[in-house]
């Protein structure tokens, strides 16, 4: 619990009605999506940047921890609020403030949830193009804070590619303002590169102006399954290799498409070992000839099936697969342990390869989807962490696949981020120069180390 007086000067910003510090409505901040959670000792409500400033210049003032927090759909235990203190909660904080597609830019506040930023370029022809798979339950802030990626970034990148402009609360309740509504802008520090994946680190995002493109012409999509996993995996690096770059290219194991079928029922095919979810986008005389080739390519590696999709409804049904898997797979067990490690796209057969074989060794159920054209791996572990013995199987199958990944020359996150999940395996990717010069950056900006304590940095 806050000292009284602190507490007083809190509400005193916000009112009563956006202060929360009763244990059962606490307990609905202490987690996220992955297995730890700690209770905050107050959650707060703000509604403006100016509120933001200054409940952190008392959190300043008293050195109390901050975590700031969107939706909560983080898998890595970033806004778990490790060190208690006050969790920010920007839920009120949704407002879209401008689209211009002219310009080709929307302003958000971080509460904004990713779907509704779709929503509302589609009657305008444009899109945001970063799409995790929370899309329609995550938020801005948190995308941001995560530098979230989704099945599209194969083509299109990942957050921190969007993002032209931020009004950040520093620690000190100094309010800054970085980039512009200018698609093109080199002035100063690239500071939005800092900010994107620092997990809110080094101050809160308040404010996000978004770069948006317009909505290609044709889309086309693809199912295709193997009777093989490597061959499945081979089939992506030649893809790729060829010159081809689909919108996304997404492999799910058998393991994968059998616990969605049991679920959803949409008919996949569950004799199949493998499957690649592929889509293209563009000019359609460029789709089609791409089309054609990538089907000269899947078939080379052995696919025994090929679904086109002829309709938006068909197409919408595949991406229900693809999506609901990490839904699905959290029902097999009590808990489930999601990563994202990433290789280059021409170890992904061998880092296929390498899960397989680590959480056979280990005994473990587990299932393996990727954002395979682009590396990034999404093996998931459903477990129970209270049955001891079978939750150090599964601590010792991640420490030996983070490691496998390195040495292939790989990293620890795609777009999950780092959070409480894999902090001490950072020296597996950094030396420890590298790590120290992040340590120098949190210190510079938050010397009292009250942003989000406890996690990476």
């Amino acid at each position: 619990m806050l000292d009284i007086q602190v507490k007083n000067k809190l509400i005193k910003i916000t009112g009563p009605d956006r202060y929360l510090d009763r244990p059962e409505e606490l307990a609905c901040y202490a987690y996220d999506a992955f297995v730890v959670e700690a209770l905050p000792d107050a959650v707060m409500f703000p509604k403006t940047t100016r509120e933001v400033s200054d409940i952190l210049k008392i959190a300043s003032k008293f050195k109390l921890p901050i975590t700031g927090r969107g939706a909560g759909t983080s898998v890595c235990g970033a806004p778990v609020p490790i060190q208690h203190g006050i969790v920010l909660c920007f839920s009120k904080m949704d407002t879209i403030i401008e689209v211009n597609t002219r310009d080709r830019y929307i302003v958000v506040q971080p509460g904004v949830v990713n779907g509704d930023i779709q929503n509302a370029l589609a009657p305008f022809g444009f899109f945001y193009p970063p799409d995790p798979g929370s899309m329609n339950t995550s938020t801005i802030g948190g995308n941001i804070a995560q530098n979230a990626g989704g099945p599209r970034c194969l083509k299109y990148g990942v957050t921190v590619d969007y993002v032209l402009g931020m009004e950040v609360v520093l620690a000190s309740g100094k309010i800054i303002r970085f980039g512009s509504k200018n698609v093109k802008d080199v002035t100063g520090y690239k500071l939005s590169s800092l900010f994107c994946g620092s997990e809110g680190t080094l101050g809160i995002i308040t404010e996000a102006t978004l770069k948006v493109l317009p909505k290609p012409e044709t889309v086309k999509t693809l199912m295709v399954t193997f009777d093989n996993l490597d061959n499945t995996a081979n089939a992506v690096t030649d893809i790729i290799g060829s010159g081809i770059l689909p919108a996304a290219m997404e492999l799910m194991d058998q393991m994968t498409l059998n616990a969605i079928e049991d679920s959803a029922n949409l008919g996949l095919n569950r004799e199949a070992q493998g499957s690649l979810l592929i889509e293209i986008d563009g000019v359609k005389e460029a789709c089609e000839k791409e089309m054609k080739n990538i089907i000269k390519k899947v078939k080379e590696n052995g696919a025994i099936h090929i679904q086109e999709a002829t309709s938006d409804k068909e197409r919408e049904k595949l991406w229900a697969a693809r999506r609901s898997a990490y839904g699905v797979f959290a029902k097999l067990a009590p808990d489930i342990v999601s990563e994202d490690v990433t290789v280059p796209v021409s170890k992904v057969p061998l880092m296929i390869r390498k899960i397989v074989e680590i959480t056979d060794k280990y005994k473990l159920k587990a299932g393996v989807l990727a954002h395979a054209g682009d590396g990034n791996m999404h093996p998931m572990i459903p477990a129970d962490r209270e049955n001891k013995e079978e939750w150090q199987r599964v601590e010792k199958a991640f420490s030996e696949i983070f490691q496998a990944a390195a040495e292939l020359g790989g990293t620890l996150s795609g777009e999950h981020g780092i959070g409480l999940a894999k902090s001490s395996y950072l020296h597996l990717v950094m030396n420890k120069d590298t790590i120290d010069f992040m340590k120098t950056i949190k210190q510079a900006v938050d010397p009292d180390l009250i942003l989000n304590p406890g996690k990476f940095v």
